[in-house]
Parts: structure tokens; sequence; C-alpha cells
């Protein structure tokens, strides 16, 4: 279902970003999630356990790459809860909790491949010294 926007006005008040910067951010998130998604892919693969391929399965209340987008960026603009979120997208808010924990790494990693967020991860103190 996703958002249905309307206007230029309406993307900003939703999403935070123009509809061109929407359009630019779009395919490197649609790379970095495909990536992920073959990532767990092979990683389950090597266990015992049957795995989908990727894009395998029911495709969910957030079917297309512009509707998952759409979905985590309202709600870092926003900050609903996740019942209003749930509503919002036509899913239970169990769902929607799991979409955002799903999707914002996808989101987070594709704003560090643009360069438009620093990357902070830092797994020892020696990492922390030398970003510092």
């Amino acid at each position: 279902m996703g958002l249905q926007i309307r206007d230029e006005r309406q993307m900003k008040a939703l999403t935070g970003l123009t509809q061109d910067q929407f359009d630019s951010l779009l395919p490197v998130f649609s790379d970095v999630y495909r990536a992920a998604q073959q990532q767990r892919y092979e990683e389950g693969s090597q266990s015992s356990t049957r795995r989908r391929r990727p894009g395998g399965g029911s495709k969910g209340k957030l079917p297309t790459m512009v509707e998952k987008l759409q979905f985590v960026l309202s709600y870092y603009k926003t900050y609903p809860t996740f019942d209003v979120l749930g509503t919002q997208f036509a899913m239970a808010r169990s769902r929607a909790h799991e979409n955002l924990h799903k999707l914002s790494p996808i989101l987070y990693d594709t704003l560090v491949h643009l360069e438009l967020m620093p990357y902070r991860e830092l797994a020892t103190p020696e990492e922390l010294k030398a970003a510092l």
C-alpha cells in the first residue's frame, strides 16, 4: 500500500526528502537491500535449515523498494508509535516493528555508502582511538 504522497510538500513532510532526493537515494538503497538479502541467503544456506532463494516467499506489506524506503524514512522523520506506523502502512504494529529493525540497517548502510553519514561502528578501543 505505501504512503499516498500527493505533492512535493507532503513528500518532504512525510519522508524529510524532496522527490529528487528520494529518487537518487532509491537505487543505492535497493542495491544495499539486495546485497543484504543475498548475504542472509548465503549464510542461511550453509546451515541445515531450508531457506528460500532471495526474493522468494510472500511479498508482505512492503512489496516494492519505494514502499520500503518510504516506510523507514517516514519513521525517522515523524517517529510515530508502531501502532500509528502500522496503520499508515496497513500492517500490525508487531510487523511494523520487525520491518523497521530490518530496514534501518539498510538505510544506515546506504547513507554511509553515499557518504551522507559517518561510519561509526567501533568494535575495539583501538578503532575508537583511530577515529578520534
